[in-house]
């Protein structure tokens, strides 16, 4: 890792069905091994079963779903005089994304079902609705981060 300078952010491109930059991110993650059309296919099939489901315009619900996913407070490992703290930081708003988009894809691909489409529509209705895997995964950030409030003076 160089300490020389910072690694500049590349733009992501948004995507060419709903022109959306968090529809780009999302298949970026999905995909595995570098197939791109089939992930994309994934998160497109995702999006009409959301649409038939609900009835709502499923970008908005795309949208909704990451916003109630995304964490404000995280725990870092801190090592202080031979001991280790966990202290609670605040989220930058791209790294609260990027969490939010992983978490949304872990707990699809482990929930039970037929098709990864399927499952990830599921889980971003769950999301939108403020249940489901993802978002106890979010509450259980922001409770680690509320336990350890004490060793919030050793930040960074």
């Amino acid at each position: 890792m160089s300490r020389r300078r910072v690694v500049q952010k590349r733009p992501v491109p948004p995507d060419p069905v709903y022109n959306s930059r968090l529809v780009s991110m999302m298949v970026r993650r999905v995909m595995c091994h570098g197939k791109k059309s089939l992930a994309s296919r994934i998160v497109y099939d995702a999006m009409k079963i959301l649409q038939e489901r609900t009835g709502a315009e499923p970008l908005e619900m795309f949208e909704t779903a990451i916003r109630n996913a995304t964490p404000l407070v995280e725990v870092k490992a801190r090592r202080v005089g031979g001991a280790t703290y966990q202290v609670p930081m605040e989220v930058r708003s791209d790294r609260g994304t990027a969490l939010a988009l992983r978490w949304l894809i872990s707990a699809a691909r482990n929930r039970s079902g037929k098709t990864m489409s399927v499952k990830l529509a599921n889980e971003l209705m769950d999301a939108a609705n403020e249940t489901g895997n993802t978002i106890r995964k979010r509450e259980e950030t922001h409770r680690m981060a509320e336990a350890n409030k004490a060793f919030a003076h050793y930040r960074y």
